[in-house]
């Protein structure tokens, strides 16, 4: 068990390094386009794009199994003051069960869809410019897959060994 959790601390790390890169470069790239066009006249062709379907996606999808880590997803609170410490850990279970299996559900079928668009070269257009959207779909099942992982061994090991 100790190795998993390894394993997942290691590709939380990860995933937050390309979040926290995401989000650096989307501002890089957003004060370049606005520098360009109020100096020169010349936007960054595909700002808005690049943007909407890549960094965005990275924003929102990655840190998914990071605040999952730290407990701050999914909570039910409203009726832990009845429940003694027996009812609380077989509360906690239920929610990371049902979290768990959502959380797969949601990785599975974002699977497809990347696959799909992976097949068929899904890209838009930005004036004349294609820019190729399929690779951001893999983020979404990258960052719902790791949520699924990170739920699924709070269902075995208990919150004090997690944070250890």
């Amino acid at each position: 068990m100790r190795l998993l959790l390894r394993v997942q601390d290691g590709l939380l790390t990860v995933l937050a390094l390309i979040g926290a890169l995401a989000i650096v470069t989307l501002m890089l790239h957003v004060v370049a386009d606005v520098v360009l066009r109020n100096t020169v006249n010349s936007p960054i062709p595909a700002t808005y794009e690049i943007v909407t379907h890549y960094y965005m996606i990275a924003a929102a999808f990655i840190p998914l199994a990071w605040v999952e880590r730290g407990g701050g997803m999914v909570q039910v609170e409203v009726i832990d003051s009845f429940l003694g410490p027996r009812g609380l850990y077989w509360s906690d279970r239920t929610v990371d069960v049902i979290s768990t299996v959502i959380y797969g559900a949601l990785a599975w079928v974002t699977w497809l869809t990347a696959l799909r668009n992976f097949d068929t070269g899904t890209f838009v257009l930005a004036q004349t410019l294609r820019v190729p959207t399929w690779p951001a779909y893999f983020l979404v099942p990258l960052g719902f897959g790791l949520a699924t992982l990170t739920t699924a061994i709070r269902i075995f090991v208990p919150k004090q060994e997690l944070r250890k």
